[in-house]
């Protein structure tokens, strides 16, 4: 049998065993193209020269054998041993006998019936821990409060509630400075009428905060016509108020106060004054 590859046009000799060893699948010796050998296989080559074998169409429908020349026998099936069960399985305790277990003695019921020693001294031995455990995490929560006071005492829930809990347990809150909520109502500058060289000056304040708070620092600043400074005084507030119990009720949420300071007189050259407070 001869095959020509497409490619190339070579013919090549086969035989049977390497037409079955391929399928019919062939590489070209020459130009190393793969091709289907059954598409140009034929019985003999042409006489004279060629150019191309006739191509051997295949069948579409494969054609069906009938003669068979040989069935090998067929193995019988193979069945598997049933598994026993607790049921099939012989009962080995058959011809035992079972003698009747006498009841304990009360000594022994009363014996299980005492409270386990060893849980007994770990759970006494546990109560000291729990107590010292609870006490450092009071401990923690009163120093976390005291390190956040301001914050606590200026927040509105949590304000009312200290401040709660300190009328019924008859305390005192600390004071929370806020000087940027007081606010200068009118102020005044006038001699002094009984000092000489001096000068009074009064200051209307408000706090506008939620809260009460402790009278402000108040900051003079005293400038000539050409708006240089020429005296600055800071007054604290022993130096305004004379009153301690007064100074420790400190300004009142939306209370109004008059603060009276006495200073120095600079001379003609101060013709502006202007307050802060700290």
């Amino acid at each position: 049998m001869y095959t020509q590859c497409p490619e190339c046009l070579s013919v090549f000799s086969l035989d049977a065993q390497a037409l079955a060893q391929a399928h019919a699948y062939m590489i070209c010796g020459h130009c190393g193209a793969g091709f289907d050998s059954l598409a140009t296989l034929a019985d003999t080559l042409p006489d004279g020269p060629f150019r191309e074998l006739p191509l051997n169409t295949p069948s579409l429908t494969p054609p069906q054998v009938d003669l068979v020349v040989y069935r090998p026998p067929l193995e019988p099936p193979v069945v598997a041993a049933p598994v026993p069960t607790a049921d099939d399985a012989p009962d080995e305790f058959a011809d035992l006998v079972f003698a009747p277990r006498f009841a304990r003695s009360k000594k022994k019921k009363r014996s299980q019936r005492q409270p386990n020693r060893h849980f007994t001294a770990g759970r006494e031995r546990r109560w000291p821990w729990a107590l010292a455990c609870t006490a450092l995490t009071l401990l923690l929560v009163g120093q976390v409060a005291w390190a956040t006071r301001e914050t606590l005492l200026t927040r509105a829930p949590t304000s009312g509630w200290l401040r709660a809990s300190c009328a019924a347990l008859r305390c005192t809150l600390p004071l929370v400075p806020a000087p940027r909520q007081i606010h200068l109502l009118d102020s005044n500058v006038q001699t002094h009428p009984s000092v000489p060289g001096a000068l009074m000056i009064s200051a209307g304040v408000r706090n506008d905060a939620r809260f009460a708070q402790p009278y402000p620092v108040v900051v003079l600043t005293l400038s000539n016509a050409h708006g240089e400074r020429v005296a600055m005084r800071r007054l604290r507030p022993r130096d305004y108020l004379e009153d301690p119990a007064l100074r420790a009720r400190g300004l009142a949420p939306g209370a109004s106060a008059v603060l009276v300071l006495e200073v120095a007189d600079p001379g003609e050259q101060a013709v502006a004054f202007e307050f802060g407070f700290e």
